[in-house]
């Protein structure tokens, strides 16, 4: 008889089978509250990761970590009309504390622009004071009607940039800076992700700014996931929150500002494109662990194992050792094949008696015996092997899923297959985009001829990217 898959095949039931893994691989548990997610040790520990490399490169940028409130007065949100009104149906308002019905509601934070520019208000005085970098990790919460682990929750975890410059160009060239430098450069390099950079529509842009520039990945069933966004929001917040400074000349002018951000939906990404039917498969630059050493049986197994973990550590790399010889050999290994580890070092009797070590890659597939002494030499190749495989592999089901089309009809088809399309933008437009929403099928983002990002919405020659989305 067949074993019975450990999970859901996704060819089956990709949904399912993401659940699957989430569960399997101890990744997360839904919460108590709809909408909301437990974060458990082995999926905090790829955030964890994913906030590092983050960090140091959002502090390269020149932006310095901050904290504001998690409550913030309604009446603050009221301030800038389009971004409540984008913002009102995903709203969680508190209207009682401490027993009583308090004098004004406050608002649990969906984003932090309206209580971040009350205080840059204050701070900013001169342009001595400019650019004004700020970046803050936080939870928010956005009531989500269709909830999904990772990917939409009605609270999660993310980190958003809020920033203030003298000049739109400068503002300007600053989110592009980050879009660029930031965010794309940790997915492509450490995430593995192959994402598009590119100019959301009109429709798509984020409430309160005046450009919206993204970064789209495709997932393993063809859909698109938003992975970050980097907002220009002109001056709209500085005239709502009076926010200006003392020019050179001797003048008040508003400043010009952006805001950015990137959340846990990167775990779902993470899993989504990455992972196949025998678990995750974890990029060896983000993985917490990249080496596990098992001993399969026996005592000088277990000595050895413990021996190589010490040595691979002190070679730099990201080591557990598995030593737990009372729980079965096969048991384990499925674990650590679910939780997409890179790279297992399996040593038993045998293996000590050759002198040898089964290397296990996960991300290629495939066992071979090694050398032990070639082990601290061999291991960082192989690692960075894997890692530059799942990004060609990511750019390569993209390529192979885009079609070029030039109806609206060809647009929607292709989408529906299980693929991206790619439509000249004034072909489609804003009427043909209105008439894609209404078979669940959204512009994703705009982007030139040449690949990349557009300097308007309506630029010569700019391409619309379509595609069905999580």
């Amino acid at each position: 008889m067949a074993k019975t898959p450990v999970l859901t095949p996704q060819a089956e039931d990709f949904p399912r089978w993401y659940q699957d893994l989430i569960n399997k691989a101890e990744l997360a548990d839904n919460g108590p509250v709809r909408g909301t997610m437990v974060i458990r040790p082995y999926g905090y520990s790829l955030w964890e990761r994913m906030q590092q490399e983050m960090d140091a490169r959002i502090k390269n940028a020149g932006a310095q970590n901050a904290y504001f409130p998690l409550f913030i007065p309604q009446s603050y949100l009221t301030r800038e009309a389009e971004h409540v009104e984008g913002f009102a149906p995903e709203l969680a308002v508190v209207t009682h504390g401490g027993g009583k019905e308090l004098e004004e509601p406050v608002v649990v934070r969906p984003t932090s622009e309206t209580i971040i520019n009350d205080y840059f208000s204050k701070w900013v005085q001169s342009y001595r004071d400019l650019p004004l970098l700020i970046n803050q990790w936080a939870n928010v919460v956005r009531w989500e009607m269709r909830p999904r682990v990772f990917l939409r929750t009605t609270e999660f975890l993310w980190q958003e940039g809020h920033t203030a410059h003298a000049t739109y160009e400068d503002a300007r060239d600053y989110a592009a800076y980050i879009h660029r430098e930031v965010y794309a450069d940790f997915m492509v390099k450490v995430l593995g992700i192959d994402v598009v950079l590119g100019r959301k529509t009109p429709r798509e842009r984020f409430a309160g700014a005046i450009n919206t520039l993204t970064l789209e990945g495709m997932m393993g069933d063809g859909k698109a996931l938003q992975m970050g966004t980097s907002h220009e929001l002109g001056t709209n917040f500085a005239t709502a929150f009076n926010t200006r400074y003392l020019s050179r000349e001797g003048h008040q002018e508003l400043v010009w500002q952006t805001s950015w951000g990137t959340s846990t939906r990167m775990v779902g990404g993470l899993i989504m494109s990455h992972g196949d039917d025998n678990g995750l498969r974890v990029p060896p630059s983000l993985a917490a662990v990249q080496i596990v050493v098992m001993a399969i049986k026996g005592d000088e197994a277990v000595a050895k194992v413990r021996e190589i973990g010490e040595t691979l550590t002190a070679a730099g790399l990201r080591v557990h050792v598995d030593d737990r010889v009372d729980t079965p050999f096969g048991r384990r290994a499925v674990d650590w094949e679910l939780k997409g580890v890179p790279v297992r070092i399996e040593i038993g009797p045998r293996d000590l008696q050759a002198g040898t070590a089964m290397l296990a890659r996960r991300i290629p597939g495939g066992k071979e015996p090694v050398r032990i002494e070639s082990l601290p030499a061999l291991l960082p190749k192989v690692l960075d092997d894997d890692q530059a495989l799942l990004l060609e592999q990511s750019r390569r089901r993209r390529e192979d899923r885009t079609s070029e089309v030039t109806t609206l009809k060809e647009a929607a088809e292709a989408a529906a297959a299980g693929g991206w399309a790619r439509i000249p933008w004034a072909t489609l437009g804003q009427e043909g985009e209105a008439a894609l929403a209404e078979q669940g099928v959204s512009v994703r983002c705009l982007v030139a001829e040449d690949g990349s990002v557009p300097d308007s919405d309506d630029a010569p020659g700019t391409v619309a990217i379509v595609a069905r989305a999580y």
